[in-house]
C-alpha cells in the first residue's frame, strides 16, 4: 500500500465512525477497565542507541551536536561523522541474546499486567515490520520482528501489549549534522535521516516551528499501519506532538484507532503528555513524576528503573526498588498506573540490575497485590508529612517516606492502608480513620477487622477520635511498604 492509498484508507475508517476526528466526538471515549485494574506495566527502551551505550538514548541526536560530550566521544571512539554515522551502528545491533519468551516470563514474575516496547524511537529505526521503510529490525540489525515476537509472548502469558511511538520528533532529531560534513547530508541515506529541519537549539521550546504536512502525513500513515498490524491496546506518544501543528493529525489517529478497535473486540487507550489531547479523549501521562492529589480520570506515570537514562548505558545509575514500590503505591492511591522502563543491552540481554529490580517488585506484589490490582482510589489518597512534588522529572528528588505516611486504596468493601515506612515498634496510628472524622466521613461505616498483607503476624486495632491505632504482634523486618486490609461494614 502506498502513501496515498494509506491516507485514503484512514479517511474511510474515520468516516465510518463511530468516532470522528474532533474533540467533541473523541471526548466520549472512556479508558478501559482492564487498564484501570492493571496498575503496573513494563516500558522497554531498546534500539540502536544501545550499541554506543553512552550518556542516554538521545545519543543519536547529541552525537551530531558539535561540542557536546557525545560528539567528542563519537569522534574519539568511532571517527568523523562522514565516515561513521549513526546508521553505522545498525550492523552492531544484533540482538543475538534476545528471547521474547524469557523477557515476557520476567515481566510476568515482576507482576506486570501490560508491556510496552518502543516500536520506534526518535532515531527512526523501526523495531517492527514497517511497510514504509527498509530501516527496520526485520531487514537489518536483529533481523527479527521485535514487536511481533513480544506480542505473541506477552499475550500468551495473559498480559496486554502496548507500543510507544516517537517518530514525530524524527524530522529534527539529527539536524545537528546539517552544519558540517556528515552522513546526515548524504542523499544516499535521506530515506533514513529524512530532510532534517532547523528548529532552534532548545528542542523543548519549539512551538513556533510546527511540523510540515509531509512530516505529519508520514507519521500518520506509519502509526496507523503499526496499529493495524499489531493491534496494541495502548499507544504512548512522547512530548512534541503537543505542538499545535500536530492537532489535526492526532485527532485523525485517535478516531482511526478508536474506530478500528470496534472490529478487534478490544478496549484501548492513548497516552499523551501535556495538552497533546483534550481532557477525556485519552489517558494523561506524567514523565518521571507524579501528582500531588487524586485525579478522578485515570492517569499514568512513565518512569525508569535507571535514574539517568531510558536506554542501556555502561554507566547507568539504578534506583532502589524500595523507592519504586513506594512510588507505585502513591500513584495507585491517586487513581494512577505506573509504567516502569528497563533498557536491554544491544545483544538483547536484560541487565542484572534491571532484572533484580523487577523481581524485587514482583516479590512485593505477590504479598501486596490484593491491595493494588483491581482497586480504586479512596475518599482521600492518604496522610502524612511527606509531600509529593507534582509534575514531570521529579523522580530523582523524592523525599523518603516516614512511619507517619499512609496511602489508601479500596476494593469491594475493603479499605487497604499501606504503611509507607513500617515502624520498628510495630505501632501505627492512622489519623484520618478516626471515629467520626469529618474529613472522610468515616462515621458512616465501621472497621470490623484488620489483616496484614503477606505476613502471618497478627494485628490488633483500636479506633478512637484520635485515629485508628494498629499494633502488630512480632517483628516485621522490611524497608518496603506494609499493607493492611481493613474490613468495612
Amino acid at each position: 500500500m502506498n502513501k496515498a492509498e494509506m491516507l485514503a484508507r484512514i479517511e474511510k475508517v474515520i468516516a465510518e465512525g463511530p468516532y470522528s476526528d474532533n474533540w467533541e466526538s473523541l471526548c466520549k471515549y472512556n479508558p478501559p477497565q482492564w487498564y484501570a485494574n492493571a496498575k503496573f506495566g513494563i516500558f522497554i527502551h531498546w534500539g540502536v542507541y544501545s550499541v554506543p551505550a553512552f550518556a542516554n538514548e538521545w545519543y543519536p541526536r547529541s552525537m551530531y551536536i558539535e561540542g557536546s560530550e557525545e560528539y567528542k566521544h563519537h569522534i574519539k571512539t568511532y571517527g568523523p561523522h562522514n565516515k561513521f554515522g549513526y546508521k553505522d551502528f545498525i550492523p552492531q545491533f544484533t540482538g543475538a541474546k534476545f528471547n521474547a519468551d524469557e523477557w515476557a516470563e520476567l515481566f510476568k514474575e515482576a507482576g506486570a499486567k501490560y508491556v510496552m516496547p518502543v516500536a520506534e524511537h526518535h532515531d527512526g529505526f523501526a523495531m517492527y515490520d514497517c511497510g514504509f521503510s527498509k530501516w527496520n529490525a526485520v531487514n537489518m540489525g536483529p533481523k527479527k520482528d521485535i514487536v511481533g515476537e513480544l506480542k505473541k509472548a506477552v499475550e500468551e502469558r495473559g498480559m496486554v501489549l502496548g507500543v510507544s511511538y516517537h517518530r514525530a520528533e524524527h524530522c529534527w532529531f539529527f539536524n545537528g549534522g546539517l552544519k558540517y560534513e556528515s552522513d546526515v547530508n548524504d542523499p544516499e541515506y535521506e530515506d533514513f535521516y529524512q530532510k532534517q529541519r532547523e528548529i532552534g537549539e532548545d528542542t523543548h521550546n519549539i512551538f513556533s516551528t510546527p511540523p510540515d504536512k509531509d512530516n505529519c502525513e508520514d507519521w500518520l500513515m506509519r502509526i496507523c499501519e503499526l496499529v493495524d498490524k499489531y493491534q496494541p491496546q495502548v499507544v504512548w506518544f512522547d512530548w512534541w506532538i503537543h505542538n499545535k501543528g500536530w492537532k489535526p493529525y492526532t485527532k485523525k489517529f485517535a478516531a482511526y484507532y478508536y474506530n478500528s478497535v470496534k472490529k478487534w473486540g478490544k478496549e484501548v487507550a492513548i497516552n499523551h503528555k501535556y495538552n497533546a489531547f483534550a481532557y477525556d479523549s485519552a489517558v494523561f501521562d506524567v514523565e518521571r513524576g507524579q501528582l500531588a492529589e487524586i485525579r478522578p480520570r485515570l492517569w499514568q506515570t512513565d518512569t525508569a528503573a535507571a535514574k539517568n537514562s531510558w536506554g542501556y548505558t555502561e554507566n547507568n545509575q539504578w534506583k532502589d526498588p524500595v523507592s519504586i514500590v513506594g512510588d507505585l503505591v502513591d500513584i495507585v492511591s491517586k487513581n494512577g498506573v505506573m509504567l516502569l522502563n528497563i533498557g536491554p543491552k544491544a545483544d538483547g540481554s536484560i541487565p542484572a540490575e534491571d532484572r533484580n529490580i523487577l523481581l524485587s517488585i514482583g516479590e512485593w506484589l505477590k504479598k501486596n497485590g490484593e491491595g493494588i490490582y483491581d482497586t480504586t482510589y479512596w475518599q482521600v489518597f492518604g496522610e502524612g508529612p511527606t509531600k509529593i512534588i507534582e509534575g514531570a522529572f521529579q523522580d530523582n528528588d523524592r523525599i523518603p517516606f516516614t512511619s507517619e505516611d499512609f496511602r489508601f486504596t479500596y476494593k469491594n468493601g475493603t479499605l487497604y492502608a499501606f504503611a509507607m515506612k513500617f515502624p520498628s515498634s510495630g505501632k501505627l496510628l492512622i489519623k484520618s480513620l478516626a471515629k467520626c472524622s469529618a474529613e472522610v466521613g468515616t462515621g458512616d461505616f465501621d472497621i470490623t477487622s484488620v489483616r496484614i498483607l503477606g505476613y502471618p503476624n497478627k494485628a490488633r486495632m483500636t479506633r478512637t477520635t484520635d485515629g485508628l491505632a494498629i499494633e502488630v504482634e512480632g517483628y516485621i523486618n522490611t524497608e518496603y511498604p506494609v499493607g493492611f486490609a481493613l474490613q468495612l461494614d
